[in-house]
């Protein structure tokens, strides 16, 4: 049983898919950052690629994305256009250097689009880069699955399909707006797995509205039989001012911080002793998944995707609000649609905002990584004046432990990673350099 400390869960702390936050980015940094940032790609630079879909077919009251209704066809359409031609132009930009390995769409919904739409934008992606068989990923919504889609994937050659599932719990899912019978989500996952789809993905999630510790255990009973290769267990964040869509959610239906906690614990006691092997706080992987290797082998990651096993130090993300990572660079797209296709049509890059990685940000960014992606990391004595100062509260209470300059995430302390990784955080932590 892991113990329950709701003062020091109180503290709201960023889930650091980025290291500075997007919370720091900043509009002094973009295109121009983002040009020079390409120009030092080298020849052979495993890089990744994200493509952004902000479309969907329906809007779920919950989703914090940057995602809206794909409505007329012609939206769709013309946003296609335009990132074809963003795709194009930073693939000249680049002019044959680097070797992509990886390519994510996500969203929104990337089946939002028609399939053959899809086809046509992987198809150009593969085109205007150096991309030999890479590994292809898709998040789809089931509600939009087909037959056809099924097929398109499997000559598409996609290698792993993440499926938005949240919760199989009827009077919950009608509480977050999202309807998607169980019957329906074991039919695509049996059509995935007849095409030789087998590399399938569950996003669940806890502390929904109306979602009791049962319902949850339901969902999850549901979840280990289909046996998915990875499941991710988000907690959803209610933050109705920023995410207007949210506010159709009654807020006196949503857990209390105890139950959340509670549902947290549940999901991770019931998917280890199922077989998964826990990567980081909050993603679970079969133990034949690659992710689940790197986590034995300390390989993990941390990106905009989640966990992963990807350890390309370029990642080029495509489309409105997309964000691409450098080593000593972050940097976002134009999160307005409008915007983002005006920048593209007149030739330039969409990077809007962004910030800029120095030494001192990078080690901190590493400790960051090292913490959440393997729980623990080895602190020098010439990088901070008082570290261990800063996470005294967290050892007194047996959530950390120190072995020498190692810095450990005990067992119980699993539910803090995240707070103790923001001890590191130059904006909201208290470490200072030497």
């Amino acid at each position: 049983m892991w113990s329950y400390h709701p003062d020091l869960l109180a503290k709201p702390v960023p889930r650091y898919t980025s290291y500075p936050t997007a919370m720091e980015f900043e509009e002094a940094v973009a295109a121009d950052d983002y040009a020079r940032a390409l120009d030092t790609v080298g020849a052979a630079t495993p890089v990744s690629l994200y493509i952004h879909i902000p479309f969907c077919e329906q809007i779920c009251w919950y989703c914090g994305c940057n995602t809206g209704a794909a409505g007329r066809s012609q939206r769709l359409t013309d946003y296609l256009t335009v990132l074809r031609a963003e795709i194009a132009m930073v693939a000249k930009r680049l002019g044959g250097r680097g070797r992509v390995g990886r390519i994510a769409f996500g969203g929104g919904s990337p089946n939002a689009l028609a399939p053959v739409e899809f086809v046509r934008l992987l198809d150009r992606t593969l085109t205007v880069f150096d991309a030999h068989r890479p590994e292809i990923s898709i998040e789809l919504d089931p509600r939009g699955f087909s037959s056809e889609w099924a097929l398109v994937l499997a000559a598409a050659n996609v290698t792993r399909v993440s499926l938005g599932v949240q919760t199989f719990a009827p009077h919950v899912q009608q509480a977050i707006g999202r309807i998607q019978p169980l019957s329906h989500i074991e039919r695509v996952v049996a059509s995935l797995r007849l095409r030789d789809i087998e590399a399938i993905n569950f996003d669940l999630m806890y502390g929904l509205p109306e979602q009791s510790l049962d319902d949850l255990d339901s969902t999850l009973d549901d979840a280990i039989r289909l046996a998915p290769s990875r499941i991710a267990l988000f907690g959803y964040a209610h933050l109705p001012q920023m995410i207007p869509r949210q506010r159709r959610i009654d807020d006196r239906n949503l857990p209390d911080a105890r139950l959340r906690f509670e549902q947290a614990e549940l999901g991770y006691r019931r998917l280890t002793d199922a077989g998964y092997v826990s990567v980081g706080f909050d993603h679970f992987a079969r133990a034949d998944d690659p992710l689940a290797a790197a986590a034995e082998q300390g390989r993990v990651n941390r990106n905009f995707q989640g966990f992963t096993d990807d350890d390309a130090p370029v990642l080029l993300g495509f489309g409105a609000s997309a964000i691409s990572k450098f080593p000593d660079l972050l940097v976002q797209n134009e999160k307005r649609s409008g915007h983002y296709r005006d920048l593209v049509n007149e030739g330039r890059f969409a990077a809007a905002r962004g910030v800029r990685v120095d030494g001192g940000q990078q080690r901190r960014a590493r400790h960051i990584r090292d913490l959440l992606c393997a729980g623990r990391t080895i602190v020098e004595q010439t990088e901070f004046a008082n570290v261990r100062d800063a996470v005294a509260e967290f050892e007194r209470r047996g959530l950390v432990a120190w072995d020498e300059h190692s810095l450990s995430i005990c067992r119980d302390g699993l539910p803090y990673a995240r707070h103790v990784a923001a001890e590191f955080d130059s904006v909201r932590g208290g470490l200072a350099p030497r």
